[in-house]
């Protein structure tokens, strides 16, 4: 079986047994990976062709967007030749600094695709948070939006991309819209690096996490699972970008169940994605 055919069988085994906990738990398997990228042996497959609302956007009391899953197929192709026309590498780390616009569903998917690792940054980190993140992950690259910017250090020798804006030092994200959609294949192993979170640091300083390409991606097959979300379902969830939950349950849980994952924000960016 490839590996698209036994990441599918996998969820469709949970999604018919979702009610029936005792023959889930019993007959349940993980499926076995060796070489898996789960943008393209899942996502892109899933997208082909389907214009089912995969993303819901909105401002509260204003505006809204919505992508369907074949255009953030797309659209996350095209990030992905900008990123590479960046010089990103496999293995290189993105500091991503955002509130919910589509960016960060765009590069999550394009990160994923080219082998690069993704470096989710709470938006409310501050100047010296964000240093000790890009010092301690050796990113090489940061993605944010006018409301942190000017919260990203000065002199820090990295590449500098601006969501919903334009000014002198950074790259327009928007430019990725224009690129082809072509980018070069990155082969991608279930255990190659992902994402690289890190902890609250509540009670200490915070830690560094290293997640692969099939610990989120496929374990959180088990978040799908437990919330109950199907095909049929819109899923909102509250969290914010930065901390793991956002990426479990608002990501890889409704998009391995095909759902509508929606998203308000009262945030001050103008810029959703449109």
């Amino acid at each position: 079986m490839s590996p698209t055919e036994k990441f599918i069988a996998a969820r469709r085994f949970l999604l018919d047994h979702r009610a029936n906990y005792e023959k889930a738990y019993r007959e349940f398997r993980w499926p076995d990976l060796t070489d898996f990228n789960w943008a393209r042996d899942w996502f892109d497959v899933y997208a082909q062709g389907n214009t089912k609302t995969a993303l819901w956007l909105q401002r509260e009391g204003k505006d809204e967007v919505k992508f369907s899953y074949q255009e953030m197929a797309e659209r996350s192709d095209r990030v992905a030749h900008f990123l590479q026309r960046q010089g990103v590498e496999p293995g290189d780390r993105i500091v991503l600094c955002l509130p919910n616009v589509s960016a960060i569903w765009e590069l999550m998917l394009a990160a994923i695709k080219i082998g690069a690792v993704v470096v989710p940054t709470t938006t409310l980190a501050t100047e010296s948070e964000i240093r000790d993140r890009l010092t301690r992950s050796g990113a090489c690259i940061v993605v944010t939006d006018e409301t942190a910017m000017d919260r990203i250090p000065r002199d820090a020798e990295i590449k500098r991309i601006l969501v919903g804006g334009q000014t002198a030092g950074w790259t327009r994200y928007d430019d990725a819209y224009d690129e082809p959609r072509d980018y070069r294949i990155i082969p991608t192993r279930a255990d190659d690096p992902f994402l690289l979170y890190f902890t609250s640091g509540t009670t200490a300083k915070a830690k560094l996490v290293l997640h692969t390409h099939q610990s989120y991606p496929v374990g959180h097959l088990s978040t799908m699972y437990w919330i109950g979300i199907q095909e049929s379902d819109i899923h909102q969830n509250i969290s914010s970008p930065g901390w793991a939950k956002h990426a479990w349950s608002c990501f890889f849980a409704p998009w391995n169940a095909g759902a509508t994952d929606r998203k308000s924000t009262r945030l001050n960016s103008s810029h959703l994605g449109i």
